[in-house]
């Protein structure tokens, strides 16, 4: 009986599919998949789907599923002129930005669901929860999709904004706690400049980072939080 964690999947359902065999993924054990699970790689939605049939997987929401959820619930609509008429202006400017953010993908195989599988599909994205706190090994963690945004140290964690947690970077050259590991993805650790292992998962300042660029076609990475072992799978270009 494990536990694993994961994050920004974006896609990459092979990856995906690789790591759960890398990790001997079985009911006993849980996984957390730390948000963005869509966009940019090739099948956001067979992920989706594989996730929605097992139990023992717990999701949060990453930037990527705020958007989207957005954007398919206005897509699912019938076009009509009265909805048309009623059309919100930021809706659009929703639509454009999610498309910028690689939305073609999830779209594209979104679009092959029945309508019961789309609502099916948005029915569960919605009950993503947008942080959790879990104890392992006498260790306590904060999972969440970003990290912390506008840390202050007497913020509860429920007072944090859905930007705050989702959008929003934190400072890794600052422990925000010290008796208290945040893990997050959100930021590839190609891009943290102290990281002495690009595209390896981050530790530094009770911080760790797990997003290793699988929506860029880099790596996807796997952290077990037992063992602190880490495993990783080379992705497909996106």
């Amino acid at each position: 009986m494990r536990t694993f964690i994961i994050s920004d999947i974006h896609g990459q359902y092979d990856a995906y599919m690789k790591m759960l065999e890398k990790i001997d993924f079985s009911e006993e054990d849980t996984l957390y998949v730390l948000g963005d699970i869509l966009d940019r790689g090739p099948r956001p939605i067979s992920i989706v789907l594989d996730l929605m049939s097992r139990p023992n997987v717990v999701c949060l929401a990453g930037n990527h599923e705020y958007m989207a959820l957005t954007c398919l619930r206005f897509l699912m609509k019938e076009v009509t002129k009265e909805n048309l008429e009623r059309l919100d202006p930021d809706i659009v400017l929703d639509i454009l930005n999610w498309q910028q953010n690689g939305s073609d993908t999830t779209l594209a195989e979104f679009r092959k669901l029945d309508k019961e599988q789309q609502k099916a599909v948005v029915s569960f994205m919605e009950d993503f929860e947008l942080y959790e706190e879990i104890h392992m090994n006498g260790k306590d963690y904060i999972l969440v999709h970003a990290g912390l945004g506008n840390f202050r140290q007497n913020k509860e964690l429920w007072e944090y904004g859905i930007e705050e947690l989702v959008w929003e970077r934190p400072n890794y050259e600052k422990a925000y706690f010290s008796d208290k590991y945040v893990i997050a993805g959100h930021t590839p650790t190609q891009v943290i400049q102290s990281n002495p292992n690009p595209g390896y998962i981050f530790h530094k300042n009770n911080h760790i980072v797990i997003d290793c660029g699988a929506g860029f076609g880099e790596r996807l990475a796997c952290l077990c939080l037992d063992t602190m072992e880490e495993f990783y799978v080379e992705c497909e270009e996106s």
